[in-house]
């Protein structure tokens, strides 16, 4: 679509209001509604926000960065293919926006811009990258106490009565994805009290980041028709299994080959393959802290839980940061690919996405190798296997991920000086915030935030 094609479906649409939205580097989804009326010179100029915004954390606290400070302004300019009318909210549309200077050009701090650049410096590499987030998330009737949707009476995971149970607000989910361009590939009932899953298809990696934000979006409106609550947080109940979005990925060459699957290769896995995983778990210590970001999101890492709390990688082992998923019958080529586990909904999927990508073209640009497979859970392994697979512990604070985080040259390079500044800055506060409370505030603050 371009300006004048969202002009014509806002008023086939009979539109109000227009959201133009950005995610902020702690992951919170913001936005800027403007009328129909200023629509077709807005979708070209864009709306102001102020350089500021981008230093508020998650608890709403001003953060002081150089450069963020409440003086001089950036502006929203929306990507007119993002556009989608919302179907929980009759009148009201959406539409996803890169923030640029006054020059036009990425201003240093812009999410979606970074994304873009890894996504072009893989493409100069010969490597397209095709990506999905697979969420799960929690159903909760009451947002003061937190109470779970299907308690009492817990169902059992994926099993028919907790998908009847379920069953009209899953439909109007997946219906509100379909109609805004997404398709849905599974709708399960999860482990947890009230806690459900669906998976979309995969695209390309900004459209899967895109995608992410509108999956949220969607999730949450759909549910207030409902009269429920849909809470993203990594681990909203203590005592209950963690949220994860999995990130599922494929490489692809520029003949539109599979340049993860060599069929010749153990387990199918390419020699570029093999290079881009070594990447991925050379760097993933530092990785997680934008990838599992949160002071709740360590609440999910733990041994044995299959979240992943080292940086073991392997064939369809669901212990593992990094599966190797196994592929389809007669579709070998086309649907093998990466399952990515130490990832929450809680993260900004552009940067979580693009620092993913970048770990991965780091291992490719040094062909870096990486241990051997593990074959079994981590926790279970001995001393020496452990070390055959060049496994490590994952950070267990926020606090030590973003340790990790401020020493890896790579990724923070690939981030920028000023995203980079703002990201450690915004995140130290929230860490400080989260270790001087108790556990109350940080799963009250967490519970709806994403």
């Amino acid at each position: 679509m371009d300006v004048h094609d969202v002009v014509a479906a806002a008023r086939h649409e009979d539109l109000r209001l227009v959201r133009f939205e950005y995610c902020d580097v702690s992951g919170v989804a913001r936005s800027k509604a403007i009328h129909v009326g200023q629509l077709e010179h807005k979708l070209v100029e864009g709306v102001s926000l102020t350089r500021a915004q981008m230093a508020i954390n998650m608890l709403e606290q001003l953060i002081d960065i150089e450069g963020m400070q409440p003086v001089g302004e950036i502006r929203l300019v929306p990507d007119p293919a993002t556009f989608t009318a919302l179907p929980w909210a009759p009148g009201i549309a959406s539409v996803l926006c890169d923030q640029v200077g006054h020059d036009r050009l990425d201003w240093g701090a812009c999410p979606r811009s970074y994304l873009k650049g890894v996504v072009a410096r893989a493409a100069r590499l010969g490597v397209h990258v095709q990506a999905t987030f697979e969420n799960e998330y929690y159903l909760a009737r009451d947002l003061e106490n937190r109470t779970p949707f299907d308690l009492p009476g817990h169902t059992p995971v994926y099993s028919p009565i907790g998908q009847d149970l379920n069953a009209q607000i899953m439909i109007d989910t997946v219906d509100a994805l379909q109609a805004q361009g997404i398709s849905v590939e599974q709708a399960i009932n999860e482990y947890g009290p009230g806690q459900q899953e669906i998976s979309i298809r995969h695209t390309d990696a900004l459209g899967a980041a895109d995608n992410q934000m509108k999956f949220r979006d969607t999730v949450r409106g759909v549910a207030l028709r409902h009269g429920l609550y849909a809470s993203f947080a990594p681990k909203p109940y203590p005592d209950e299994i963690g949220s994860g979005a999995h990130v599922h990925l494929s490489l692809w060459d520029d003949d539109g080959r599979s340049s993860l699957y060599d069929p010749a290769a153990p387990g199918g896995l390419s020699r570029l393959g093999r290079h881009f995983v070594a990447g991925v778990t050379e760097h993933l210590p530092a990785l997680v802290a934008l990838t599992t970001p949160n002071y709740n999101s360590f609440r999910r890492l733990v041994p044995s839980a299959w979240a992943s709390a080292t940086t073991g990688w392997g064939f369809d082992n669901k212990e593992v940061a990094l599966r190797v998923c196994s592929p389809f019958y007669k579709r070998e080529e086309q649907s093998y690919n990466l399952e990515f586990k130490p990832s929450d909904p809680s993260s900004n999927p552009y940067l979580a996405l693009g620092a993913l990508i970048a770990c991965g073209l780091d291992g490719i640009e040094r062909e870096l190798e990486p241990g051997e497979p593990c074959d079994r859970d981590p926790a279970r392994m001995s001393e020496a296997d452990l070390a055959r697979s060049k496994v490590r512990p994952l950070p267990t604070t926020m606090a030590a991920a973003l340790d990790e985080l401020e020493k890896d040259e790579v990724l923070l390079g690939s981030m920028g000086e000023l995203l980079a500044r703002c990201y450690l800055g915004i995140r130290r506060s929230e860490e400080a915030a989260f270790s001087a409370g108790d556990e109350e505030l940080e799963l009250r603050q967490h519970f709806y935030r994403f």
